[in-house]
């Protein structure tokens, strides 16, 4: 299938693509990886009047810093560049066990990671784990700049709560605090293929090896990210002694997920069970290998 089409625009600065926003804000979508924007297009799901092509402001968008803190990255930081960085996987593993899961190979050249929470599907990865971090995306527009809460960025499946002439110009992933381990899978019919339910686990210890907090969040299940708090049911308890069951149970009893052709709501259920009792004994093992938090 064709596009629709459209006015093709290719700014050599921000300032001049926040321009084109303003000017074109309600018929304008911005083109960085493409990887989601343009088969939407091509199925004519969307028709916007004006494409931004922000790939010549790589001077601009594409910086990587990373501390121990975490994470920062320019929208045109492909999702390969991020998944292969050693420092941003020793400061927020999190990020890179997720980006194994995105798609193929020849996805993750292109796309970019600022892009797709930018797109904000309920079932990609990057949403998640943006928000089971508590990080933010950075927005600019002839405006002024401003900085939202995962909590606040993704507001329906497909939505974000971008203005339309605003551009996300980076994201920031933030280590987990202390001693800390992460994981993350997803079950999906074939490898690349949207996940059926997926799910990413952040587990904090103290010095004894006990819980002092416990979080999950999941692919597929919600049509916003949704990070679920099991820190109550372990605070206090050694990583060794907890009943992973009861885990996977307390997150079946309390997530409402859709039915598809793909699966229905009661497998979906079924399948973030099984995560939760996989992923969670994953996370804690990590954390327990070094005092600085899991680096794998």
């Amino acid at each position: 299938m064709k596009t629709p089409k459209f006015t093709y625009h290719a700014p050599r600065t921000v300032a001049e693509a926040l321009d084109v926003l303003a000017e074109h804000s309600t018929d304008a979508k911005v083109l960085a990886g493409g990887q989601s924007l343009v088969p939407v297009m091509a199925m004519r799901l969307a028709s916007p009047a004006h494409l931004v092509d922000i790939n010549r402001l790589t001077d601009e968008l594409s910086a990587l810093e990373v501390d121990d803190a975490g994470v920062r990255i320019g929208a045109l930081v492909r999702h390969a560049r991020l998944e292969r960085d050693e420092a941003a996987a020793a400061s927020v593993p999190l990020v890179g066990q997720a980006l194994r899961h995105v798609a193929h190979p020849t996805i993750r050249n292109r796309g970019t990671t600022v892009g797709s929470l930018a797109h904000a599907d309920p079932s990609a990865e990057m949403p998640t784990v943006l928000a089971l971090l508590g990080g933010h995306v950075v927005a600019r527009s002839v405006r002024g700049e401003r900085t939202i809460d995962a909590a606040d960025f993704f507001v329906g499946p497909m939505e974000s709560c971008l203005g339309y002439d605003e551009l996300a110009v980076a994201a920031y992933f933030p280590a987990p605090p202390g001693r800390f381990g992460t994981a993350f899978d997803e079950i999906c019919r074939r490898h690349g293929d949207y996940a059926m339910c997926g799910a990413g686990v952040v587990a904090v210890l103290d010095e004894a090896e006990q819980y002092v907090s416990l979080k999950l969040s999941l692919v597929s299940v919600n049509d916003v990210p949704e990070v679920l708090d099991l820190t109550e049911v372990v605070r206090g308890t050694a990583y060794d002694e907890v009943d992973h069951a009861v885990l996977g149970d307390w997150v079946r009893d309390r997530i409402d997920p859709p039915g598809d052709l793909h699966a229905s709501a009661d497998f979906r259920r079924h399948l973030a069970s099984v995560l939760t009792k996989r992923l969670t004994r994953e996370a804690a093992a990590r954390a327990i290998t070094t005092t600085e938090g899991a680096r794998a």
